[in-house]
């Protein structure tokens, strides 16, 4: 195996950080940029006189660097698999001084699916404290369907996770996560930058890091005991019967399951 392969493969997801996605809809890196490029995007983006929205590549073209980091293709691949492409949308979110917190909400139309076709990647050029309006998840919430203005009465949830992030984070989140802005309590803006990647094709096979020989031990701990939105205990029996549907599916395998087959594994 060439080293060019090696590393690469290195950078793919284990089969835990794989199986903490199915359960919470989330992963986030740490990318070792080249230095100084946060910065100069950072400045770049400072310098921009409007949102360019889809545009946001052609202006900033260093953007491209952080997406084609090995860490983070790495990250893209183990979800999308080898023939992922990133999407034509493309948006800068400004989070201006003094504003309000946003309602939370799932991205697109009511149209959901829980397995992973699209995948948000959240690029964060500077740190982002929790005085700075951070965008903030509710792990879990890949899984429900619910109408943006059902969502509109909920404020704080038990379990939501502020992405109070060191500058070039990048967070990958299920296309379906809830999310939302927080109120920037300084004087400054807060950026980020959000690129959607879609899968391709049906997976055939694992596109991660899988050792066969612990793999199925992993999911049945990871699967049963990660909590992600929090509920009556009804919920989590549902939400085990579609994680253990995506672990399958994820792993190019039939993905109907028998009504209790789930439970009966955990047991």
């Amino acid at each position: 195996m060439s080293d060019a392969v090696a590393t690469e493969k290195e950078m793919l997801l284990t089969d835990a950080e794989l199986l903490g996605f199915i359960a919470q809809g989330y992963h986030l890196i740490e990318p070792e940029l080249p230095a100084g490029l946060t910065e100069a995007i950072c400045e770049q983006t400072d310098a921009l006189e409007s949102n360019p929205g889809n545009e946001i590549l052609a202006r900033v073209p260093m953007l491209q660097q952080v997406y084609d980091h090995p860490q983070v293709r790495g990250a893209l691949v183990s979800l999308l698999g080898e023939d992922l492409q990133m999407d034509g949308h493309r948006h800068l979110h400004v989070n201006v001084p003094g504003s309000r917190s946003q309602g939370w909400h799932q991205d697109g139309t009511n149209v959901r699916h829980h397995q992973t076709w699209c995948v948000l990647a959240m690029y964060f050029p500077h740190d982002v404290p929790a005085d700075l309006g951070p965008t903030i998840i509710m792990p879990g919430t890949h899984f429900r369907n619910t109408p943006t203005d059902q969502l509109a009465t909920y404020a704080n949830l038990k379990g939501q996770v502020p992405l109070t992030v060191k500058a070039g984070t990048v967070a990958i989140t299920h296309y379906d996560l809830w999310h939302a802005a927080t109120r920037n309590k300084t004087t400054r803006e807060r950026y980020m930058l959000k690129f959607l990647f879609n899968r391709m094709s049906q997976p055939s096979a694992p596109s991660w890091n899988f050792d066969a020989t612990t793999a199925e031990e992993t999911a049945r701990s990871y699967l049963s005991t990660m909590v992600g939105a929090k509920g009556y205990s009804s919920d989590y029996y549902k939400e085990w019967e579609l994680r253990k549907e995506m672990w399958q599916w994820f792993k190019g395998e039939q993905v109907d399951v028998p009504p209790g087959e789930f439970r009966n594994m955990l047991s």
